[in-house]
Parts: C-alpha cells; structure tokens; sequence
C-alpha cells in the first residue's frame, strides 16, 4: 500500500479490459482478476490436498482435512445434523471462497474482493434464496409459521409478526454488512498506520525515532487481520447452517 493516497484508494474498482455488450458493461476489473485468482488459489489448495491422501498427511493435505472436517462437522453437523449433508457442498464452497479472498487481501496492492459490499450482498442474496427454497419446499405454506413464535400470547401476535419478518428479511443485509465492513474496516486501519510511519520516517528527528509506534501497531493490527479473515469467512458459514436449519425445522430449532 502506497503512501501519501487515500486509505480508500485501495477498495476502488478499476477496469483491465473493457467489455461492453448491448449497453451492459461487463468489464473485466481487478475485482474480477483477484475473484479468479481466489478461486484458482482455493482449487490448487485443495486438489494438492488430496492428490496423495496418504495415511500420514503432510502440510497441505493436514490442512485440508482440518478444514474439510471443522466446517463439516464442528459447523454444519453441530447446527444442522444429519439433514446438513446435503447443503455442505454449498456451505463448504462458500467458506473456501471467502477464506481465500480475505487472506489473498492481505497481500500488499492486491484487492480486498469481500470489502466490497456488492459482492457479500450476492453471496448473502444466495444464501437467502436458499433458505426460502428449502423452506418453501420442506414445509409448503405452513412455512410462513416461522414469523410466529411459538407459545406467544395472541394479544403480542399483531406486533411480534412484524417484527419477525423485518428481522428474517433484513439477513441479507446483516450477513452482507458485517462481513464488508469488517474488511473494509481492518484494510483501512492498515493503510492509515502505513502512511504514519512513512510520514513520520520522512520528517526525521525525533518523530522518525518515534514511528516504531505505528509500526508496531501495523503489525499487531495485521495479526489481528489475519485472525478476522479466517474468522468472518466460519461466521458467514455458521449463519448460513443457522439460517438453513432454521428453515428446515422451523420451531423446533
């Protein structure tokens, strides 16, 4: 990260090749490129992973399985159980996504893909269609029952029913939101210490000595960016097992 520029420069979008097709702009941007290089990292990670599947794993393969077993078991089977399986694929997909996009951000001059609240939004999105699919599907009608919670008087009904759906509609937005922002947040802080050092360097004398300050506070903000990346991407798929559950089950979750 540049000194000198906006600590917001970094989240601006750019075009590589423009592409524009009946009034559509779908130009490949550097949101785009670091998307596919994500993706592309994500591939070669797991398929390196389990290429040898030997008995005594080594560094890679250990790391695969440890997250293969963690999201399957410790997240979508402790929430979900056995009616888990079959939306692990999906939940597991976009664990890896996000991992790999949030760690990919913290290379210096790359792209922080998932600061970008277009794109949680679409994930988000995803998910919440999901869950309307599953519910719908698994319950029919009686699925609306879940903006009434059970064993509330009648008399509250009027006033907790439009509470429940503003909450159950507002998840894309709360799912979307607190996954940005936390990128966002963390890059900025970042860039701002960047600058301090450097501007502080620059003067010399006493404020040059004195820019280990910022420095040091760089580095304990970048080990608390590295945690928060891993921890944002097992939040989104922990909701997501929460949400799809909860679809499933209605009341009895």
């Amino acid at each position: 990260m540049a000194a000198g520029h906006s600590p917001m420069q970094q989240f601006e979008v750019h075009t590589l090749i423009p592409i524009h097709i009946g009034g559509l702009d779908l130009s490949f941007t550097n949101a785009s490129l670091w998307m596919m290089l994500a993706i592309l990292a994500a591939s070669a990670f797991l398929v390196l992973g389990v290429k040898r599947d030997a008995i005594v794993p080594g560094r890679t393969q250990s790391m695969v399985e440890l997250m293969y077993d963690f999201i399957e078991r410790n997240t979508v089977g402790n929430v979900m159980g056995e009616s888990g399986k079959k939306f692990f694929p999906f939940i597991f997909t976009l664990f890896i996504f996000i991992f790999f996009t949030n760690f990919l951000g913290l290379i210096p001059y790359s792209f922080t893909v998932t600061s970008h609240i277009i794109v949680t939004f679409a994930m988000a999105l995803s998910v919440f269609a999901l869950v309307l699919v599953v519910g719908f599907w698994t319950h029919g009608l009686h699925f609306f029952s879940l903006f009434v919670p059970s064993g509330a008087p009648a008399w509250i009904m009027p006033l907790l029913v439009p509470i429940e759906v503003i909450s159950f509609l507002s998840r894309p937005i709360s799912l979307s939101v607190r996954l940005a922002a936390n990128m966002l947040a963390g890059h900025t802080m970042l860039k701002v210490f960047a600058g301090f050092v450097v501007t502080m360097l620059s003067a010399g004398g006493v404020l040059a000595a004195l820019s280990i300050a910022p420095l040091l506070a760089g580095v304990a903000v970048t080990a608390l960016e590295v945690l928060v990346a891993a921890i944002q991407a097992w939040v989104f798929a922990l909701l997501t097992c929460i949400y799809l559950n909860e679809a499933i089950h209605l009341h009895d979750h």
